[in-house]
Formats: structure tokens, sequence, C-alpha cells
């Protein structure tokens, strides 16, 4: 597989960002872009070095959850993202910008709309969280799951 590299934040090297990274808050756009983009086939799998993600103190709700990101390919148009993510436990507030596809493959999540209206997820299940969702993601069990986000640009 041939990838291409393309711009980088200030510090990210030649195979990506360097592992050791904490993002003080997420942001699926602002994390993901810049990352390897590649016009081959992408297995979700191999040596992606892993990002930890702090949760901002205003959005967490419980726990001391430990979220970590794989982010293996990105769109030349720096839109649509792909890789996995795992959580421990804990509960935090969410707002979507983007569209999610989500794969669980370990775990269990709930999640809750500010409207009230719970679904929970475990492994094999597959849903779509779209861009414009308010509310709250609670991982009940140490989870992991495997992503496509699609952002589109303003």
């Amino acid at each position: 597989m041939t990838r291409t590299p393309v711009t980088r934040p200030p510090g990210a090297s030649r195979e990506g960002r360097p592992a050791a990274r904490v993002r003080a808050r997420i942001s699926w756009h602002e994390y993901l872009c810049g990352t390897l983009v590649s016009a081959s086939i992408v297995p979700l799998e191999g040596r992606v070095p892993a990002e930890v993600s702090e949760l901002p103190a205003e959005r967490l709700l419980a726990g001391t959850p430990q979220l970590q990101v794989r982010n293996f390919f990105t769109d030349p148009s720096q839109q649509f993202f792909a890789g996995r993510w795992t959580a421990s436990r804990g509960k935090w507030r969410v707002h979507y910008t983007e569209n999610e596809l989500c794969v669980m493959t370990a775990g269990r999540v709930v999640i809750e709309s500010a409207s009230g209206e719970r679904s929970s997820f475990g492994p094999g299940d597959a849903f779509v969280v779209p861009a414009g969702f308010a509310g709250t993601w609670e991982v009940v069990e140490d989870c992991s799951k495997i992503y496509a986000v699609f952002e589109a640009r303003a």
C-alpha cells in the first residue's frame, strides 16, 4: 500500500502524528486533518500509533475515561476519515458536527440524546450518529469501535 503525505500540523512526523501527543479537546476534523492519504485499499489494522485524547472538564460527567484514536485513512478533501477508537469507562457530553458510522467491536456504550432517547450498543452493532446530534456518550464496558467520519466543509 502506498500512502501519500498531506499537510501535517507542527510536530507531526512523516509516519503520522506522534504516539505520545495528548489532545486537550475532541474535534474530529481538527484531529484527523493532516493525516496520511492513500489511493490504495487501506486495512484498518496495523502499525498506526494511537493518540490519547483528554475530555475537557466541562464535558466530563462521570469517570476518568481514557480515549485512543488510530486514524488509518483521510481522503484528499480532508472531509472523510476512517479508523479505530477505544475508550475506558466514563460518561461525557457530545455535540456532533460530523456524521459518523460506528461499528462496535468490543464493550458496551449507551448514547442518550438531549431529548432523552437512549440507545445501547455492543459488539457487532453498527449505527450512525448524524451531524447535529447532541446528548451524552457513556462507556459502560471498556469498548472499541471502527469509525468512518464525514464532516462537510461549511
